[in-house]
């Protein structure tokens, strides 16, 4: 591990000479005199005295290079059977005019908009619109249901909602619109205007004085230049799962964001500009903010904008296909997906139809990839496979194998090593660090590296509690794992009740507060058992009222139904048991731990501090062996 170890090393040594060097590869307006600002101490800002825009150096740079008739995006759509190449010329030009849009209806720097887009080219035209005046994106994944935009509404108090007439899930068209109004109706904030993007597939019908179409309206737009930004000034607010069921607003800064993205093109995944990048995931994800839109354009890449699925749109070839048929040199996807695939063509049959030698790697990440899933994919690619781990929270990686410092040997189940920025430690419950190889808490010494969350939006308090708290001096990742004699990490489990479905994180808070709704419901609980295919899928547990006297398979129907409308399909809520009683300790915890090693066919023993053991054996021969854990 030489290079590794001597680039960790320059890291460890003079962080913030690091992280200047860094920034050379931005186009600043005003360089950065100051690289950390730590006078707010644990609250810390990177680059801030420095002036920029993000959308700037994602596009307008590479054109002035002569680069315009590069293609930027390469749109590949199975569900609509089209595919539209959008050069970095083109994109300007869609980019400063939908700015144009924005602009002249009163939207400017420091204002709020909610985007809730499909997978399509006008998905990152809009993010980098917001970019070029300043504005601050909220993405909301266009899976989520009318409740799930609410609360974003009315956190972000947007100027402007962008959206679209129409989502495609496989065979499945999803109305937006209808969505949106809804949201729009039950928000306490109420947004200016909306801009749609009007589908063929389901149009929407528009509300006079509010909504816009946006293709006449970017038709007759005036393309406006790019307004300066402070480099501590926030360019997104991504909203990710919290434990109360309440998301938590991540807010990302624009200099430390492209500072850190770049070195990560270079360093990580070891691509350039004009090779073909593909994050096979959505815009909603942070995944889809770094790695599909922002961290392909910054570093002059091609990037792939996919709207399918890894199967069924039409056979578990479509990644092999798009990778030959573009010449897409790294893939990145969640393990989710490709267990997917690895279930329907287990022997790698459409695979080996295809010629994948321009493919230099295939990364995981959005939840624990499997050693099995990994041993797979070795196999029949003949590539490197590589996991690496990171959260909404950091935005880039915490852990990876850097291709583009060190191929360094894989350990299927393990990330690999911590990246230059992040000082991890191994800590019990006292703060302590352990033993190489115990388990412990996963933190991180402060300060975090640039690209990570400074804050969360108008929530300095939470944020404090949320990560800081608890162990002073480090971030809190929020997950267990260990650390090895070589300094590879393992990420074992969560270590509150956010679980992790086919890579996006939702709250099992959020669903109880639906399920308690429910007016037959008087108590329930939502836990994560292991699913061979999304890594953890929810199974809801409701104790009904006295006097309920409905027959149980309708109530578990119903409770089934409201989650999905409340939440949304992404949630994947599909089971959901009428019980009993739900088992406590004497001070009224919920013993969920205890319940899912029960469903996942673990070893469990009855826990000393338990109310009712009856309750425990009534609920073991309900859910006993119902998960499917990974191996």
């Amino acid at each position: 591990m030489g290079s590794y170890l001597s680039t960790y090393s320059d890291w460890q040594s003079d962080p913030q000479a690091f992280w200047a060097k860094a920034a050379g590869a931005v186009d600043w307006i005003d360089p950065p005199k100051q690289v950390l600002a730590d006078s707010a101490a644990p609250l810390f800002r990177w680059f801030a005295d420095a002036t920029c825009n993000t959308c700037f150096n994602a596009v307008d740079r590479h054109v002035a290079a002569g680069r315009g008739d590069q293609p930027a995006i390469i749109h590949d759509s199975p569900v609509t059977d089209s595919k539209t190449v959008i050069t970095y010329t083109e994109l300007l030009d869609h980019v400063s005019r939908l700015a144009g849009v924005l602009a002249a209806r009163g939207v400017s720097k420091g204002d709020r908009v909610v985007i809730y887009m499909p997978m399509v080219p006008e998905a990152l035209v809009a993010m980098l619109a917001c970019a070029r005046i300043g504005a601050v994106h909220s993405v909301v994944f266009g899976g989520f249901a009318a409740h799930e935009l609410v609360v974003r509404i009315n956190d972000a108090e947007p100027k402007a909602v962008v959206s679209a007439s129409c989502g495609i899930e496989g065979q499945r068209v999803t109305a937006y619109k209808p969505l949106l109004d809804e949201a729009i109706a039950q928000s306490r904030h109420k947004p200016d205007f909306t801009v749609i993007l009007q589908r063929p597939q389901a149009r929407a019908e528009m509300v006079a004085g509010r909504d816009i179409d946006w293709d006449k309206a970017v038709a007759g737009a005036a393309p406006v230049d790019c307004t300066p930004v402070g480099g501590a000034d926030p360019l997104y607010i991504l909203y990710t799962s919290g434990t109360t069921g309440q998301p938590k607003g991540v807010v990302r800064h624009n200099g430390g964001h492209m500072v850190a993205l770049l070195w990560t093109m270079k360093n990580i995944y070891k691509v350039e500009a004009g090779d073909v990048f593909w994050a096979a995931s959505d815009v909603g994800w942070v995944v889809g903010h770094s790695y599909i839109c922002y961290a392909p354009l910054l570093a002059g890449c091609t990037t792939m904008v996919f709207e399918g699925k890894p199967v069924g749109t039409p056979d578990p070839g479509t990644f092999w296909r798009i990778v030959e048929e573009h010449d897409v040199k790294v893939l990145f996807t969640a393990p989710t997906a490709l267990r997917a695939i690895k279930r329907e063509d287990p022997e790698a049959t459409y695979l080996k139809k295809y010629d994948l030698n321009g493919l230099q790697a295939l990364f995981l990440a959005g939840e624990r990839a499997d050693p099995d899933t990994i041993r797979w994919a070795q196999t029949h690619l003949q590539k490197p496979v590589i996991d690496h781990w990171w959260q909404t929270e950091t935005g880039w990686a915490i852990a990876a194998n850097p291709l583009g410092i060190e191929e360094l040997p894989i350990k299927p189940g393990s990330p690999a090593v911590p990246m230059p920025g992040y000082d991890i430690e191994i800590l019990d419950d006292s703060g302590h660090p352990v033993a190489p190889g115990t388990l412990g808490a996963i933190a991180i010494k402060l300060p975090l590296p640039p690209g990570t969350l400074p804050t969360l939006w108008k929530a300095e308090e939470r944020f404090r509690k949320s990560y800081l708290d608890t162990f002073p001096g480090y971030y809190e990742t929020g997950d267990a794992g260990i650390m090895d004699e070589d300094g590879y990490v393992s990420i074992m489990a969560r270590t509150d009740d956010v679980i992790n479905v086919a890579g996006h994180r939702l709250s099992t808070g959020a669903m109880e507060e639906v399920l308690a709704a429910h007016p037959d419901v008087a108590e329930c609980a939502v836990i994560g058992i292991g699913d061979k295919l999304k890594g953890q899928s929810p199974l809801g547990l409701v104790c009904l009222n006295a006097g309920a006297n409905r027959a149980e398979d309708e109530i578990e129907k119903e409770c089934v139904a409201l989650v999905r409308h409340e939440i949304g399909p992404v949630a994947a809520f599909k089971k959901c048991f009428v019980v009993d009683a739900l088992p406590k300790t004497r001070s009224g915890k919920i013993l969920r731990g205890t319940m899912v090693a029960i469903a996942d066919g673990a070893a469990w023993k009855m826990p000393a501090t338990i109310d009712d053991p009856t309750t425990l054996d009534a609920i073991a021969e309900q859910i006993g062996g119902l998960g499917e854990a990974t191996s």
